[in-house]
């Protein structure tokens, strides 16, 4: 691809910066549009497998990565009330001796503020703010992206990285709205001296039960601990990762859960617990036009329950990158992207959502069974984590 193409993408969060830093280190021309004020990112902690640290580590970004991160050693998946561990997934140096890349548990906007730091030392004028993307036109010589404002920005290839609810993937796919899952999630964070001394090992645990489960795992070098709990609840519909909800609801959902469950909720700061809907869409076949594509929460959004939903935008933005180094059409490059990402968002999306029935099984025999039967450290093993896409042969 003649790397003097310009091309716009439609949104600065964790997919769209790691797919223009990918594409500005290799020499291309990159104008990243973002809605907000001012670079940032809200929520709380993200987990990022071999598969997704390879592509940051190609940005080199490996040194600030390490210096923000937690590597645990291993998921644990614990039974709510007696805390015994049910099946465990080996991480940390099994990880990396196995994959080639380390396990990271890292801040969202530590993650997100350093790829941002990435793409604006490869170009200090990459990024545009004030810049809400409500659509694009294309013919055959170009691709305009539409802002808010009335401006009207031209360029050879659109990407859309705009999230769940994007303009661009609505232009694309055709409106759908997201289907509510039934589940929402809270979520908190509970700085570590206010925890008693040595609380949990390094580990992710995953504490499953009746129509619930939560995560539980540390950020910033150890210094946060991170909560996320999923509940089964059919009224409450926002979206939105700021919205507040009561600690007295929280504290009523997770009654009769183990006391380390307990211990941690009780020292949550009771004006900071928030609560979001969990929406899911289901896989769909084509991302693209001839000279527009969606990536990321765009284009599969997913649960979090395998904890890969940055981890796919991240491998995204790579697979692109070597799609349009591979082929000098454009249209060709997106379909090679899109050939070589379908299958795998789909199994990601879908094996997430059967992983929320069996979080909330009921008694300890189902959750013995359920667990016997998935086997998700040798499942995740052989084909979530060992995937590379920086090397993964493109078809």
């Amino acid at each position: 691809m003649d790397k003097s193409k310009k091309i716009i993408i439609a949104g600065a969060g964790i997919g769209g910066l790691a797919a223009a830093a990918c594409l500005l280190q290799e020499g291309y021309n990159v104008r990243v549009y973002e809605q907000a004020p001012e670079l940032g990112e809200i929520g709380a902690g993200i987990q990022t497998s071999a598969n997704a640290v390879k592509v940051l580590h190609h940005l080199g970004l490996a040194e600030r990565l390490a210096a923000v991160s937690v590597k645990p050693k291993a998921f644990e998946f614990r039974l709510y009330d007696s805390g015994e561990v049910m099946h465990k997934v080996p991480l940390a140096e099994a990880h990396e001796a196995q994959h080639g890349a380390p396990y990271y548990h890292i801040h969202r906007s530590d993650i997100h503020r350093i790829l941002a730091d990435r793409v604006l030392e490869l170009d200090p004028n990459a990024v545009v703010l004030n810049s809400t993307a409500i659509g694009f036109d294309e013919d055959a010589d170009s691709v305009t992206l539409n802002l808010s404002d009335g401006r009207k920005i031209e360029g050879d290839i659109l990407i859309g990285a705009d999230g769940i609810k994007s303009a661009i993937r609505d232009q694309i796919v055709g409106i759908t709205e997201p289907d509510f899952t039934g589940q929402v999630a809270w979520r908190a964070t509970v700085p570590v001296e206010k925890l008693p001394k040595d609380f949990m090992d390094k580990i992710v645990a995953i504490w499953c039960g009746p129509k619930k489960h939560a995560v539980v795992y540390y950020l910033r070098s150890g210094k946060l601990l991170n909560f996320v709990g999923c509940v089964e609840n059919q009224d409450w519909r926002e979206e939105s990762w700021t919205v507040k909800a009561s600690w007295d609801d929280l504290k009523a959902d997770y009654e009769g859960w183990n006391d380390e469950i307990q211990t941690i909720i009780d020292n949550i700061d009771k004006d900071q617990c928030y609560l979001w809907a969990l929406n899911n869409r289901k896989p769909v076949n084509n991302w693209r036009t001839d000279r527009a594509v969606i990536l990321g929460d765009a284009a599969h959004p997913t649960l979090p329950y395998m904890a890969s939903g940055a981890v796919m935008a991240i491998e995204d933005g790579a697979v692109l990158m070597r799609s349009l180094n591979a082929n000098d059409d454009i249209a060709e490059a997106l379909d090679m992207f899109q050939r070589n990402r379908l299958e795998r968002t789909a199994r990601i999306v879908n094996g997430s959502t059967e992983l929320g029935d069996l979080y909330h099984l009921t008694t300890k025999a189902e959750f013995e069974q359920g667990f016997e039967r998935r086997n998700i450290a040798k499942e995740r093993n052989e084909w979530l984590y060992s995937y590379d896409p920086m090397t993964v042969e493109l078809v």
